[in-house]
């Protein structure tokens, strides 16, 4: 089923004002293998990628976040 124009710009807008974003940059090939370690732990990558911030964050921090 299509999705409206209408129901587009409400998505685009309700990421807009509840989501940042980042952008990460890894050598050539870097993509593929964390793409497939992903894809292994049955993860979007964007999950996966999210899983590792967050416990590199609450190992050296002690505190814990919501991501």
């Amino acid at each position: 089923m299509a999705v409206s124009k209408a129901q587009q710009k409400a998505t685009a807008k309700y990421v807009k004002n509840n989501y940042d974003r980042i952008e990460v940059k890894v050598t050539k090939g870097a993509k593929s293998l964390i793409e497939a370690a992903a894809k292994a732990d049955n993860e979007s990558i964007n999950g996966y990628v999210k899983k590792a911030v967050k416990a590199k964050y609450e190992a050296d921090t002690g505190n814990d976040i919501d991501l």
